[in-house]
Formats: C-alpha cells, structure tokens, sequence
C-alpha cells in the first residue's frame, strides 16, 4: 500500500509548479512573504498530530517534504481568513491535513457559503470552483491549478444545450453539478449523483435531457419511469472500470463488497453490492464496516477513507483523475501567497447559472 501511496504523490508532484506572478486578487489582498519551508524539528512537532491521520497512507520517507507546507499552509489561511475546500479525489496530504471542508462539489460550495471566511480555495477541479462562486459571489475564489479541468465539464457546452432544445422544444434539460457555468446557465435545474432521480421526477414531464454523463442518465433511467434524453459524455477515471475487471477480484475473493460511483457504466453498478455518490460510499463504508471492500471511484478517494476507517481492507484498482492531481500543496501555498488563479464568472452569466443550482438545492 506505502508503494501505490508513493506512486500516487509522485504522480502530483510532476504537474509543473506555479510562477511567482502575482494576480489581480492581490490588489485587494495583497502578497504575503513566502514562509520557509525547511524540513526541522519544530515542523515536526506542529505537524506530528496531522501525520497520524495519515500515517497509514503517506510513507514517513515522504512526510518531511508534505509537512512544511502543510504547516504553511494552515497558518497563512488564519492570515488571509481563507477556507480551503477538498473534493474526496484530493490526495490524502491535502484532504486530512490542510482542508476546512471535506465532501463532494456540492456539499463543499454549499458549506463555503456559509463560512465567514474572505477567500475559498478550491482543492478540486474548475467546475467545482465555478460553483462555489455561483454560491459565494462576493468571497475571493481562488484555484491553485486553473488547469484543473474535467472530461465530463468539456463534453458539453452552453451552445450544445441550446442546440438540444432547438431539437426537442419543450423539453426539460437536467444538468449534472459536473458541468461549467457557462452550461448551468442554459439549463432548467442542475442534479448530483446522489439526487437525479428525485429532480429529474420533480419535473413533472414523462421526458427529460439529462447532461452531460451518459452512463449516470443510464443508471437514473433505471429507477424512474420518466424517459431520459442523454448527451454522449462520460467521466475519464469511471468509464474505465469494467464488469470484467471486478468480477475477477471477487472470484479472488468472493467476500469482497463493491461499491460503485454512479458514473461507472450500468454493467458496472449491476455486479456491485452497492451504488452511490461519494458522500453515500464513504456513508457505506462508516456505517457497515466491510471487512474488505474495493471503491469503484477515484483512488485517492480510497485513500482518505481507509485514514478514517482503519480496521477496512481497501483494495485499489487506482484509476487517478489528472485533473484533481494537478491540485498540489505547493501550488495551493502559491494561491495563498499570491492570490493566483482567481475565478470569475461574468455576472448576467453568474444569475442564470445560479438559479438551475439553486432550484435543485430548494428541492432538499
């Protein structure tokens, strides 16, 4: 396991790492010093309570280079009245060590709201980030890598919407959260994993067009009389998986439960014991300690639940989404330090794209 954790931050730590240039938050903010990021015994003493979080997923060879930036990081957030957000793809150094909020897209853009703080760092892609300023227009929101895209968020586009109601007028249009502001603003009301059916039935309609996951539109039209209109995308780490792939870990081990994100291809889900959002896997998990189990999700998600619960077998297929690992430590320091990467959304845009996110968060 120390292994696959250390393939894991290597692979993080190749993104290219951030300049110095300054951008335009910090004229409103200013830019702090860069703090010292020598490995000493006094990092080690502030930080020996975060490392046993995660002392059974990052190697001690690799929390010398982590710790400084962890220690960094916490105290130039205090400075800034900043909160950082992490998705559950984030890797474990960023998700246990410096995160004030934890979850999937929605739950982090709805808890950053409620926060007093001044600036939100987004510890996921730029969608999420997206929605975390529709939801908090007048905070600073900042993301380290604004490279950090999403397969399914570039399948689909405002225009390709509107071209979709050209071709079935009247009908109404479901966006997943997973998608760019620029879509949301187009859309009737948007979903997550863990509540499309219920919007897609709170239409009223015997046809919705659900956007932009195809495999996700596949898996709700199987619990719902309504017929579904899907668009073509898919999420690069989930449509990996395969029926195949999993049968032959539980022909390993027949006592092994399979847990699958909703994303994965329905043959997928069908040879799962179980299928769910992020917030319900990691749910599952809590509530009924399987002795072995194996996320059919993001690795590095598997990785922050076996920190949580360690008397768990988690085994790891390790399928990574690039996009998430281009959120870095060092580059979440850079943000905090410069005020790089802020996001902005045009402000007719950002009243459009609100209401499809506020109309499914009405529908509790």
């Amino acid at each position: 396991m120390q292994v696959l954790s250390s393939l894991r931050r290597s692979a993080a730590q190749m993104s290219e790492q951030p300049s110095a240039q300054p951008g335009p938050a910090a004229l409103r903010h200013g830019v702090l010093p860069m703090p010292n990021l020598a490995w000493t015994p006094e990092v080690a003493r502030e930080t020996a309570h975060l490392y046993e979080k995660v002392k059974s997923i990052i190697p001690p060879i690799e929390w010398p280079f982590h710790a400084p930036y962890v220690k960094a990081i916490n105290e130039l957030k205090k400075q800034r009245n900043a909160v950082i957000l992490a998705h559950n793809y984030q890797t474990p150094e960023i998700y246990n060590c410096v995160a004030d909020v934890v979850g999937d897209s929605l739950q982090l853009a709805r808890l950053a709201g409620q926060s007093d703080a001044d600036i939100i760092v987004q510890g996921g892609v730029h969608f999420m980030a997206e929605t975390s300023k529709l939801l908090s227009p007048d905070k600073t929101v900042l993301i380290p890598d604004s490279r950090a895209g999403c397969s399914l968020a570039a399948s689909i586009t405002g225009a390709d919407v509107r071209a979709l109601r050209r071709k079935y007028p009247g009908v109404p249009v479901v966006a997943y959260v997973n998608t760019s502001a620029d879509v949301k603003a187009e859309v009737d009301i948007c979903c997550t994993s863990s509540n499309a059916v219920k919007v897609v039935e709170s239409l009223g309609t015997d046809t919705v067009i659900m956007v932009p996951d195809r495999f996700l539109a596949a898996n709700v039209a199987r619990q719902t009389k309504v017929k579904i209109i899907a668009w073509r995308g898919a999420c690069e780490v989930h449509e990996r998986f395969t029926a195949e792939e999993l049968l032959r870990y539980r022909a390993d081990d027949p006592s092994i439960e399979l847990i699958a994100h909703p994303e994965c291809p329905p043959e997928v889900v069908d040879v799962c014991d179980f299928s769910g959002s992020t917030a319900a896997m990691i749910d599952y998990v809590k509530t009924r300690k399987p002795k072995r189990v194996l996320l059919v999700t993001e690795c590095s998600m598997a990785d922050n639940v076996a920190a949580e619960n360690p008397g768990v077998d988690f085994v790891r297929p390790c399928n990574l989404c690039p996009h998430m690992k281009r959120i870095t430590l060092p580059k979440i320091l850079d943000s905090l330090v410069y005020m790089r990467e802020e996001v902005t959304i045009d402000p007719l845009l950002a009243q459009r794209a609100r209401r499809s996110v506020e109309r499914m968060i009405e529908l509790k």
